[in-house]
């Protein structure tokens, strides 16, 4: 698995930390992951969902919405309407720079914030949500005695999950002004709701009006004895299996991770000539000759995603090659035993030289 940090901007202008995990090959779709409520993209159920899912062949983009874990901002100038626009941002940088994203999974309120924002994802193919409220504001039930000291002040300290913070009036207002019952009716995306019956955070019945609402295709299914936050990772890689296995259905074939073209170049290449293609990512490029074809790419160290050998393997490559069949073509004619092995070196003192 590759995995290494990014940053975008959000929906606030604020800088958002985010991870991308992938698989070593070329990914079979590319998902959004939304973290719960107060939590991180670092948290139990957001790292082993996504390594799951990278094991089944997907890339996964999960960052921290706007005021939380690695992002800037402050918390409590955030709403519910800006994590749907964080949602949106990180869909539009993963397009822009790995490819488009297919598949939108969300974690509680996150759950509730993918099913906000897709209909401003037209990338996406699926939507998946993980133990997530039917109507956002239900998030107020959280808060205890410190809601009606928002109502009264404009703004309280909340102790959530442990942690202290801020929050205003505007929150209220923002998340309970959502039409979340038209947007899962007009989602028409293929639908999975995982939902544990015994969630005390936020109820099963929940997924049952999601379900409901929502129209064909759509799945339920049970994550058994699972808690809210998905602490367990059997738990956490259960749900991320039924994610891939489910999605599969819905989203394009597998790329191959050595593209070669299936269909015959409309101008086929003269002998001696190669083509050049691009390929997602940030330098990855598909080579052709003749009716052969391979991926190169950069090193993940600077900034490729190590898909394939790099410009400099390849000449090495071409070098040994060459000198490997002149030898071997030499010792059998003069029928000298020779190493079925061969080495050749760039050195650091001098790039335009090799040793054999």
């Amino acid at each position: 698995m590759i995995s290494h940090k990014v940053e975008f901007p959000g929906s606030l202008g604020y800088l958002l930390a985010a991870r991308v995990d992938k698989p070593n090959t070329l990914p079979r779709a590319w998902a959004v992951f939304a973290h719960c409520f107060t939590c991180s993209k670092d948290s139990k159920a957001a790292a082993y969902i996504a390594r799951a899912l990278v094991e089944a062949g997907f890339g996964v983009l999960r960052f921290d919405f706007t005021g939380l874990g690695g992002s800037g901002g402050d918390f409590e100038n955030t709403h519910f309407s800006s994590n749907v626009g964080d949602l949106v941002s990180a869909a539009d940088w993963l397009r822009s720079e790995h490819g488009a994203p297919a598949l939108l999974i969300g974690h509680s309120l996150g759950g509730a914030a993918v099913l906000a924002a897709a209909h401003r994802i037209a990338d996406a193919r699926a939507v998946v949500t993980l133990g997530a409220p039917f109507d956002p504001a239900q998030v107020k039930r959280q808060f205890g005695e410190g809601l009606a000291l928002i109502e009264s002040n404009g703004e309280a300290r909340v102790m959530l999950a442990g942690r202290e913070f801020t929050l205003r009036r505007e929150f209220l207002d923002d998340v309970a002004s959502q039409p979340q019952a038209e947007r899962i009716h007009a989602l028409r995306r293929p639908l999975l709701v995982l939902h544990a019956p015994g969630d005390t955070i936020v109820g099963v019945d929940n997924a049952r009006r999601i379900f409901e609402q929502a129209l064909h295709p759509k799945s339920f299914v049970s994550l058994d004895d699972a808690d809210h936050l998905l602490n367990s990772q059997s738990d956490a890689t259960y749900a991320a299996g039924l994610i891939a296995a489910w999605a599969k259905r819905y989203l394009p074939a597998p790329a191959p991770s050595s593209p070669v073209a299936s269909t015959p170049a409309a101008e086929p290449l003269p002998v001696g000539a190669v083509r050049i293609s691009d390929l997602p990512g940030n330098f990855a490029v598909n080579v052709e000759a003749g009716r052969h074809a391979l991926v190169s790419d950069e090193p993940v160290e600077v900034g490729g995603d190590d898909l394939g050998m790099g410009p400099y393997d390849l000449l090495l490559g071409g070098l040994g090659a060459c000198t490997a069949m002149t030898l071997r073509l030499y010792a059998r004619h003069k029928k000298c035993p020779l190493s079925r092995t061969f080495d050749l070196h760039r050195t650091d003192a001098n790039p335009y030289l090799t040793r054999v």
